[in-house]
């Protein structure tokens, strides 16, 4: 069965950390792009960060991700939580990864997963 699986998400007070996973079932992750989004209460969904298929591991301001392929599984460590990062993430493959750094939602795809919630109280 083909799949994205995220975890991870949870309750955490500001200026903490969490690490997000996507792990993959029924194909190879380090054969896409991954990118991931994340869905604010009232806010349309918005990309967060993408990896091509050739880094390993990237790094943007508070968020890194990264790839274990060994696990076939990609991971997105966010430092310095603020309650404005509470949201439903999701991965997704990018079979355009082109753009990323830069996730973008148009290119996201085929595969999505189902999300996990992220809480950082104010």
């Amino acid at each position: 069965q083909v799949q994205l699986v995220e975890s991870g998400g949870g309750l955490v007070q500001p200026g903490g950390s969490l690490r997000l996973s996507c792990a993959a079932s029924g194909f190879t992750l380090d054969d896409y792009g991954i990118g991931w989004f994340r869905h604010m209460p009232g806010k349309e969904r918005e990309g967060v960060l993408c990896i091509n298929r050739r880094d390993g591991s990237l790094v943007n301001g508070r968020f890194t991700i990264y790839r274990d392929n060994a696990k076939n599984t990609v991971y997105l460590q966010m430092n310095n939580l603020k309650p404005e990062d509470t949201a439903v993430y999701y991965c997704a493959t990018v079979q355009d990864d082109s753009s990323c750094p830069t996730a973008t939602e148009l290119k996201a795809g085929p595969y999505w997963g189902k999300g996990t919630l992220v809480t950082v109280p104010s």
